[in-house]
């Protein structure tokens, strides 16, 4: 199941405390403080992780501990350091404090990770308070509690395009015609519910990742229909593709004015999203001469390249492919 935003509780170790102890062996006369240090409390780390795409496995349990230190030993002995707990997270994964608010770490790359509440450091043992005047302290110190916070976790995918557009445009179906991911297809808005990716093949060694949004509508920017919570998944993408439907049906936006609804939700949700590169698609081609009478009016309006497609029946999907590639690469 996909899940994109979670708040958890995460708790780093308690450090040990320091022990008090004293040597007591038969061949050690003055054998003076043996009390060891208590051992540094884990970590708790989030780890990005390039095989996951949701943060459902993170919707089982809201509260997170890391392990706590031992307490320090007799004979000098340290206590054992707790264990880190880590956390994987799909790559994408932006980790914000919950009460501020602020970001604490974006995980953009496989490789990236960080210890996001630090264990507490162990208690120091009564050896360590000797002194010339004082060659059998009895103090010890506690060990130190570990850091804790409530944290908001949101995943933005990592996509090269995003095809966007009202309910019903087609956008599942371009994508299970351009890729092997097969989103569910029904002729009733918001089919998609939440973001799919698929890995579409230019040719046998270059590729490129599109997802297919859940359709937006007037207001999403606001949270109205699927709400804002989809638009994030675009701030990540490097170009959108704007699929319209070009015969929509009765009491629908005409195609213009549905490209108008949704480029006006884009600039309103993020400025820096409305400046990304777009390709204007308009698909269901394959209607016949209404779909022709509407692509000239279009074009009338729109003085953009504009790619004509049908994702039902193929026609016209590999130039758009070179196309998008192009527009990613620079090169054919």
């Amino acid at each position: 199941m996909f899940k994109d935003e979670v708040e958890i509780y995460v708790k780093a170790g308690n450090g040990g405390n320091g022990a008090i102890a004293f040597r007591r062996e038969k061949f050690v006369p003055c054998g003076g403080p043996a009390g060891g240090d208590g051992g540094k409390g884990g970590d708790v780390i989030f780890a990005a992780n390039p095989h996951m795409n949701s943060l459902y496995h993170l919707t089982h349990a809201i509260h997170y501990y890391a392990e706590n230190g031992e307490n320090g030993g007799i004979k000098n002995c340290y206590g054992k350091y707790g264990k880190d707990l880590i956390i994987p997270v799909p790559v994408g994964t932006v980790i914000k404090d919950r009460e501020k608010g602020h970001i604490l770490k974006d995980l953009k790359e496989p490789s990236d990770q960080i210890a996001i509440v630090l264990g507490g450091k162990g208690g120091r043992g009564n050896k360590s308070f000797a002194t010339p005047t004082d060659r059998t302290p009895r103090r010890a110190d506690s060990g130190i509690k570990g850091e804790e916070r409530w944290l908001k976790l949101e995943l933005k995918l990592i996509a090269d395009v995003g095809i966007v557009g009202l309910p019903n445009a087609g956008k599942s179906t371009l994508l299970s015609h351009l890729s092997a991911a097969r989103p569910k297809i029904a002729d009733y808005p918001f089919t998609t519910l939440y973001p799919y990716l698929g890995i579409v093949s230019v040719t046998k060694h270059n590729t490129f990742v599109m997802a297919d949004l859940p359709g937006l509508i007037e207001g999403a920017h606001k949270g109205t229909g699927l709400g804002d919570k989809f638009l994030r998944h675009i701030e990540r993408t490097r170009l959108i593709l704007h699929l319209i439907d070009i015969f929509p049906s009765e009491g629908s936006p005409s195609p213009y004015e549905a490209y108008k609804t949704i480029r006006k939700e884009l600039e309103l949700y993020s400025e820096d999203l409305a400046k990304k590169p777009e390709l204007v698609v308009l698909n269901k081609m394959d209607i016949g001469k209404e779909a022709e009478k509407n692509l000239k009016e279009f074009k009338k309006k729109y003085k953009g390249p504009i790619h004509a497609v049908s994702a039902a029946t193929g026609e016209n999907l590999k130039p758009l492919v070179k196309a998008i590639y192009k527009e990613l690469t620079g090169s054919e």
